[in-house]
């Protein structure tokens, strides 16, 4: 599992995100930007983004995720 096959399935999920993800061996952060979070709560946000990835850590491919989830008025 790479940071770019992470990103590629998050950004394919959520079409309109801006999606960067680094790290590797299994523990990852995404910083993911979309208009989608407007209104949603942290919780709600992260299960967004946790669904887009769910097979991959259900698979233990993906051991963790770290989600900086905003919109873009909150990332400025």
């Amino acid at each position: 599992m790479t940071p770019e096959h992470i990103q590629q399935l998050i950004a394919t999920r959520m079409p309109d995100a801006a999606v960067e993800v680094s790290g590797g061996e299994g523990k990852f952060v995404a910083n993911v930007i979309s208009d989608a979070f407007a209104g949603l709560t942290p919780i709600k946000r992260h299960q967004l983004v946790y669904a887009c990835v769910n097979d991959e850590i259900v698979s233990g491919e993906l051991h963790a995720l770290t989600i900086v989830a905003k919109t873009p008025a909150e990332a400025g």
